[in-house]
């Protein structure tokens, strides 16, 4: 196994940092500090810039990000091949000599692919499930929200991503077709790449990308976690009510100035249900949420990923529960958290958020006559702090509880706001070089573009699960 960069990790201990930690009473910032530190992790800012350089965890080819790239460009074909969706209902179509995207700022920068990974928007846009509009801005449309590979054009501005840096490619800007990832090269800005350390492949790194972005925004954002205390991560929510409120787009503003309030906030103790546990975005969401400290109940098909998740140091949960039967979920997570949890993420859809509404909070607030659009019963003789329920692809039609608070992933703020991008992407960075967080699963590598349509079939027919599918560019 090969030793960290940021930590000293044996074989031991790099087990010991996948493992949850310690959940009692006491978990305090400063406890989760001495518990990092018990598994030689020092996530202090000094130990991280004074112990190992940029060599050490990303090679030779990094050196310092004070100073812009002079190092020359690779040689760049004057063009490539790519995957264009023509038109709605259609599949993507192999098309050669289409022009190299071009950067524009200069913050962008250019990789060739090496490899892509397969989300579920990429089948859910095209047929049978497509029409203009849903997530296709433009014909003909070019997809694909996360690659590696290596840069072959580093920013003109000082940036910590150099020329021939390795690394992973997070683009949830799908309106900016240079920015997709169906293609050999992609355009990226120097916020919305990750330099992969060498405790990872490229492939692993292919596996990250918009799981990562969501989850921690999930987190982050709508539940009002701070990661302060896990490898100098960001307080996300301190960071985004620093931004001048005009920066942020107007559609996701009130979800970042005013969905939570800091007293409402996850904290380390607390008691979060995710249901859909085998998604990549909950193989993410768990391991951060154990990493300050708070206690997972874990939803998933059992049939199909208990004894996986259950046997796995990395995911194992807290609380495991079969999904099979939702009103036995339901009983089995008020009971096990004593009718006081007050945060959820789904990761399923509208019909599961459904469900996992009904397990979060005390039992009154989801009487029919504590929906908003009825009238005010008599007051709880205790203050009601707010549930939190996030959706990452869709939440409850019906009126919620009052005592319910409703979150949609601002995903954009990653590609939107450079200060959260950047914030995001060097602490994963930090996050993979101590090994504290591991890569989803890869469950197969497909090989070519022209494979991508038998493999975003293989996700429309549900042969892809718990784990992630990936495209191989290198023969290109």
């Amino acid at each position: 196994m090969s030793t960290s960069t940021f930590a000293s990790i044996t074989a031991d201990t790099a087990i010991k940092s996948r493992l949850p930690l310690p959940q009692t009473p006491e978990s305090t910032p400063q406890r989760l500090q001495e518990q990092l530190n018990s598994i030689n992790i020092d996530s202090s800012p000094s130990a991280l810039s004074r112990t190992h350089t940029d060599d050490q965890i990303f090679g030779a080819s990094s050196k310092t990000t004070q100073m812009a790239d002079s190092s020359p460009e690779t040689t760049i074909p004057s063009s490539q091949t790519v995957l264009l969706l023509h038109g709605v209902r259609q599949q993507y179509e192999v098309t050669s000599g289409y022009a190299i995207p071009d950067t524009k700022h200069d913050h962008e920068l250019l990789v060739r692919n090496t490899t892509i990974g397969l989300n579920p928007i990429d089948w859910k846009s095209p047929p049978p499930d497509s029409d203009y509009g849903f997530g296709i801005p433009e014909l003909p449309f070019i997809s694909g929200r996360e690659a590696a590979g290596t840069v072959v054009r580093a920013p003109h501005r000082p940036s910590r991503v150099k020329t021939d840096d390795k690394v992973i490619v997070i683009s949830t800007d799908y309106r900016d077709l240079r920015k997709a990832t169906y293609q050999q090269y992609v355009v990226a800005s120097d916020f919305n790449v990750v330099r992969i350390p060498k405790e990872i492949t490229i492939n692993e790194g292919a596996t990250l990308g918009v799981a990562y972005v969501a989850a921690s925004l999930a987190l982050g954002i709508c539940l009002g976690v701070d990661f302060t205390y896990a490898l100098n991560g960001p307080n996300i929510l301190n960071l985004v009510r620093e931004v001048p409120e005009e920066s942020l787009p107007h559609d996701i503003r009130g979800e970042c100035l005013n969905g939570i309030l800091p007293s409402e906030s996850a904290k380390p103790g607390d008691w979060i249900a995710i249901w859909g546990g085998s998604s990549t975005s909950a193989v993410i969401a768990v391991q951060l949420a154990r990493l300050v400290g708070l206690k997972v109940a874990l939803v998933v098909d059992n049939a199909k990923h208990g004894v996986r998740i259950s046997e796995d140091p990395v995911l194992r949960p807290d609380l495991l529960v079969d999904s099979h039967d939702p009103e036995r979920a339901i009983a089995i997570i008020r009971a096990s958290t004593k009718g006081k949890l007050r945060f959820g993420i789904d990761t399923r859809g509208r019909d599961t958020a459904e469900v996992l509404l009904r397990a979060l909070g005390p039992e009154e607030i989801h009487r029919q006559d504590a929906r908003v659009d009825s009238p005010p019963s008599t007051p709880p003789l205790e203050p009601l702090v707010p549930a939190h329920l996030v959706g990452l692809t869709g939440l409850p039609k019906n009126g919620k509880p009052t005592g319910v608070i409703f979150h949609t992933v601002p995903v954009k703020l990653y590609h939107e706001v450079p200060e959260i991008g950047e914030a995001l992407s060097s602490w994963l960075e930090r996050l993979l070089s101590a090994r504290a967080l591991v890569p989803p699963r890869i469950i197969d590598v497909e090989d070519g573009l022209h494979s991508v349509n038998n493999g975003l079939d293989r996700m429309r027919k549900g042969e892809i699960s718990g784990g992630k599918l990936l495209v191989d560019l290198k023969a290109y």
